[in-house]
């Protein structure tokens, strides 16, 4: 598998090419200000008025070892290649978000061609782990506060939390646009629509959060249910609450499938009880 096959909206050659001229730079540049320094204390002599720019003792000339820039490189790179190469598409939200972590903590692994490949054959070969677990988080995570929401099945309708960004009190609510972390829990249960209706896993970048950015932002905001790939029907409202209608009553069955085999005493055991 070469690198086109793997990401073929993304050059891996010319992506790597960059990552190793920027860090062979840094490492350039540190080694030469090593040498100013050596220079300034053989011209002026190492007493404390000398103009030496003490790297060596205060690491002073970068925010950071070197080597804690190449990290910074790196998580910059990935953060990249996870956005325009389309590989998040088999993630589900809690993959994407332990990658969004590792990114900001800087835990990923070097940008190699090796290391890509490795990282995208995991995720690929782990997609049916997490096309299951997209949907069974969806399920635990359904507030049984509302009547919509079953405790037992997903039926025709359901409502999740913080589909949007809101923030101030109840009498005064200010809404953002759509929440990451809300869409990625759309997204997860779209993705196994789509796959169980024998599609392609539908691609990331035009998810839930793309087409609800179109419908809320800071200047406008819609109540009209917003389709979503023909599996859905959501309307968003100021508590940022997202009130869902599946429009596949045939596909919510195969959810409830899903649902039965990690959670067997969650359905009815009536099979004909169809859906609430």
């Amino acid at each position: 598998m070469n690198a086109t096959e793997l990401v073929p909206s993304v050059s891996i050659d010319n992506l790597l090419a960059q990552r190793d001229a920027i860090v062979a730079r840094l490492r350039r540049a540190a080694e030469l200000i090593l040498e100013v320094e050596d220079l300034s204390v053989a011209a002026f002599g190492d007493d404390s008025a000398a103009p030496s720019l003490t790297c060596r003792r205060a690491n002073a000339c970068f925010p950071g070892s070197t080597d804690e820039l190449v990290k910074r490189v790196d998580a910059a790179a990935w953060d990249f290649l996870m956005n325009r190469s389309g590989l998040r598409t088999f993630m589900d939200a809690a993959a994407r978000a332990q990658w969004q972590k590792d990114i900001y903590e800087r835990k990923v692994p070097s940008l190699t061609l090796e290391n890509v490949q490795a990282t995208f054959k995991e995720l690929f070969d782990s997609r049916r782990e997490m096309f299951e677990r997209g949907v069974i988080e969806v399920f635990r995570h359904l507030s049984w506060d509302y009547k919509t929401n079953n405790p037992r099945l997903f039926g025709k309708r359901i409502i999740l939390q913080h589909i949007l960004d809101t923030w101030g009190n109840a009498g005064k609510r200010t809404t953002g646009g759509p929440s990451t972390a809300g869409c990625d829990r759309l997204d997860d249960l779209i993705r196994v629509m789509t796959v169980l209706d024998g599609k392609s896993e539908p691609d990331h970048r035009q998810g839930a959060y793309a087409v609800l950015r179109e419908r809320f932002n800071f200047r406008s905001f819609s109540s009209e249910p917003t389709p979503i790939a023909e599996m859905i029907s959501i309307r968003c409202f100021h508590n940022g609450n997202g009130h869902v209608t599946f429009l596949r009553p045939d596909l919510v069955d195969q959810l409830n499938v899903i649902v039965a085999k990690h959670h067997p005493r969650a359905l009815p055991p009536d099979p004909g009880g169809g859906h609430v």
